[in-house]
């Protein structure tokens, strides 16, 4: 019954979106190809980085949307979910309606958002790759870390936001510094030895160093990172869950 609810909430909040514009769900795609067009010409063309010295602008092109994929979706759950519960503040005195529902519809959305772009990616790799590796088919080992780590983030910052009615901003300045101390828009090589340590007790470096495996290097992914991201996402899903579950009881005090 729940997963029903999510689903047709994340459906009606996805398609909502794009309601009554011209390209429609077309922006899902559009939307990160302009921003890594944009972030390939001012890293890439201006200040000239590669991810290799072999590298061309569009191996550093997909290098980019391969990091931005896993982030776009993370940044977009809990972006959104800051004003969910708020949003929908008729729901919130109906004692049996199940609010938890909410973030997680927001995360699914996100999500399908991810889908259409990694569509975009595949084709993309295609045509400037000419081969597709096998290696992608791990994709779904990396989704499931990363979408109970969305989860977590989305329970907790959908219960902080009832309370704190700024915490979009708040949100919007820790994201920004947590992507650029993520490997997103350049190699783990040119970080200085000083800095690593920083970079590596990231969580979401090894799901970026992940994607980039199965898409662009045809291995396996980072096992090991891996394994230290799921445990984070771990902690994080039951913190957020148990915070949420804990704070909903005063909602209804609030909205």
């Amino acid at each position: 019954m729940r997963a029903e609810l999510i689903y047709s909430f994340a459906k009606r909040e996805l398609l909502g979106r794009y309601k009554g514009s011209v390209l429609g769900i077309a922006w899902a795609v559009l939307t990160p190809a302009v921003m890594i067009a944009i972030f390939t010409f001012v890293f890439s063309g201006i200040f000239g980085a590669r991810f290799s010295a072999s590298a061309s602008h569009w191996d550093f092109a997909l290098y980019l949307f391969c990091g931005l994929l896993p982030w776009t979706m993370f940044q977009e759950s809990v972006q959104q979910s800051a004003n969910t519960i708020l949003a929908h503040s008729n729901l919130v005195k109906r004692v049996v309606f199940p609010l938890e529902t909410l973030p997680a519809a927001q995360v699914l959305a996100a999500l399908g958002n991810q889908l259409f772009a990694t569509f975009a990616l595949l084709i993309a790799a295609i045509a400037l790759r000419q081969r597709l590796d096998l290696t992608v088919l791990w994709l779904p080992v990396l989704l499931i870390p990363q979408l109970l780590f969305a989860l977590g983030a989305a329970w907790l910052i959908a219960s902080l936001g009832v309370f704190l009615r700024d915490i979009t901003q708040g949100i919007t300045l820790l994201l920004m510094a947590w992507m650029y101390l993520t490997p997103i828009i350049y190699p783990e090589s040119i970080v200085p030895e000083r800095f690593r340590a920083v970079i590596n007790i990231n969580p979401f470096t090894p799901l970026v160093r992940s994607y980039r495996r199965i898409f662009l290097e045809a291995s396996a992914p980072d096992w090991p990172g891996l394994a230290y991201f799921t445990a984070f996402a771990l902690v994080v899903l039951l913190f957020g869950y148990w915070w949420f579950a804990r704070t909903r009881k005063s909602f209804a005090d609030v909205v």
